[in-house]
């Protein structure tokens, strides 16, 4: 039986995932989530189980409320670098969760790069 596209994502995150979590260990985590319609990004402590920043394209004070193209990605990236540093942080590893590393999920990295966080 075939395996369905959402199967496929959820072992391409895992594998990911577990990877970056081998070579990363004990370092905050920077998961992108891309939905068809939004992108949202967190900053997470896997050693607490905490989230200690986040951002999205569904906040209003973006001005991207709902929009998913690559402007809207560097807006979502600058904000959870701001973010990061307002809470202390300076690095993080990024965790793709599965999507390809090009596009919008690119744009959000090297918005949060530009910003000032050490990915």
């Amino acid at each position: 039986m075939a395996n369905s596209k959402r199967t496929l994502l959820l072992k391409r995150r895992m594998r990911v995932r577990n990877k970056l979590r081998a070579v990363n260990a004990g370092r905050l985590r920077l998961s992108v989530h891309r939905s068809n319609k939004n992108i949202s990004v967190q900053l997470i402590d896997d050693v607490k189980g905490i989230t200690l920043a986040s951002a999205s394209t569904l906040e209003k004070d973006l001005g991207v409320v709902g929009q998913n193209n690559i402007e809207a990605a560097k807006k979502v990236g600058a904000a959870i670098a701001e973010r990061a540093r307002a809470a202390g942080v300076e690095a993080a590893y990024f965790d793709r969760g599965g999507f390809l590393f090009h596009g919008k999920v690119k744009a959000v990295a090297d918005a949060a790069r530009e910003a000032g966080l050490k990915i």
